[in-house]
């Protein structure tokens, strides 16, 4: 019986077929979602497509140039592995695209500042820099928290009490400072945004060279916010020595606070702009009122009476002494609700976090805790 072949037509059909149902998963696929450290992104500058993960730390404006204030375009942001970064060699310049400007740029947005976001995008130079050109996404660095709510996980939910010792337990954890190593720290947490060689003063608001810490008169030195004779803990490693609290301060100016409350009126204080002082109370500046707020409010939930150390809450009488309490309590909530964080607060916790301590002031990620605590 001579053999019986499938017609040619059927055969080819088949082949056709057995090549549409190969498919070859795209060789891109793989290479756009790994998220990759901003290190990485500078060497790789390759005109490949990634996802960056990184801190915004300012906006390019030349090649050398990124600037943490006054930021005149919504245009670009650099981002860097840590939110204190400085040099610009550790920066990748990132092209912000007509459609997110108005959510991710700095001109518009300067709390994005310090935040953590992640940019897909082309790995290409940008202002003759490593850097990212036409990202397709930018997520993360939102408000209300600036990307922390793993942080604070423990405290979701809670209020008043609750929400008082599931903080307390959170920022318990830290890596505890000498008093020595704080000169170096307030160096980074204090820097001037407009001028990396200077801190900024906390009472004075005046920019001085990092160099010019010490005991002399015009010397800058470590200005405890909660007076350590508030409790006496003295400058030993823990509440004397957590940064969440310690202040570049002129010295003239730190002696003229010496350890009185915060309260309302009194005298101009010289070389102090706008602080205000009388025989039992300090009154800030209006620019850092907010900030001396949460700052009290800090040590008041991060020192309980545990790891040997007082109980410091804060009261609402002045001339407390060597109480472990600061007043006045009133006065502090409206300074917290009058001046909310701005971007220099919100980055000088962001480099505690990162570079020092590695805890958080919750009042500064969170200013509405404030009165859930202390209703």
């Amino acid at each position: 019986m001579p053999t019986i072949r499938p017609p040619r037509l059927f055969a080819s059909f088949a082949v056709i077929l057995a090549l549409i149902s190969f498919q070859v998963p795209p060789a891109a696929s793989a290479a756009t979602t790994a998220t990759i450290s901003v290190a990485t992104a500078i060497q790789q500058q390759n005109g490949g497509v990634a996802t960056v993960e990184g801190y915004v730390v300012g906006q390019p404006t030349a090649t050398n140039t990124v600037v943490r204030s006054n930021f005149p375009s919504d245009y670009a942001l650099a981002l860097a592995d840590s939110a204190g970064q400085t040099s610009t060699s550790a920066m990748l310049y990132v092209q912000i695209p007509t459609a997110f400007r108005a959510s991710y740029g700095l001109k518009t947005n300067p709390s994005r500042l310090g935040t953590k976001i992640t940019v897909t995008g082309t790995l290409t130079a940008y202002f003759t820099h490593p850097g990212m050109k036409d990202p397709t996404a930018f997520t993360g660095g939102g408000s209300g928290g600036g990307g922390t709510d793993d942080y604070y996980a423990g405290a979701a939910g809670k209020t008043g009490p609750a929400l008082k010792a599931a903080l307390h337990t959170i920022i318990s954890s830290q890596t505890k400072l000498s008093y020595d190593q704080v000169w170096n720290a307030l160096k980074s947490t204090d820097q001037d945004p407009g001028n990396t060689n200077n801190v900024i003063l906390l009472y004075s608001g005046r920019s001085q060279s990092k160099t010019t810490n010490g005991g002399d008169a015009n010397d800058w030195n470590r200005e405890h916010v909660w007076p350590q004779s508030h409790g006496d803990f003295g400058t030993a490693t823990g509440p004397g020595t957590d940064i969440h609290h310690l202040r570049p301060e002129d010295v003239t100016v730190n002696s003229v606070r010496g350890n009185k409350d915060f309260d309302l009126g009194g005298s101009a204080v010289a070389e102090a702009p706008g602080s205000l002082t009388d025989a039992d109370s300090f009154e800030p500046r209006a620019a850092v009122k907010g900030d001396v707020a949460r700052m009290i409010l800090y040590m008041a939930v991060r020192y309980e009476g545990g790891d040997g150390w007082p109980n410091l809450e804060p009261n609402n009488i002045v001339g407390n002494g060597s109480a472990p309490a600061v007043g006045k309590l009133s006065v502090l909530k409206a300074w917290s609700a009058a001046d909310p964080p701005d971007t220099f607060e919100k980055r000088r916790n962001q480099v505690i976090y990162d570079s020092f301590q590695h805890n958080r002031n919750p009042f500064i990620d969170h200013p509405e805790w404030v009165t859930s605590i202390w209703p």
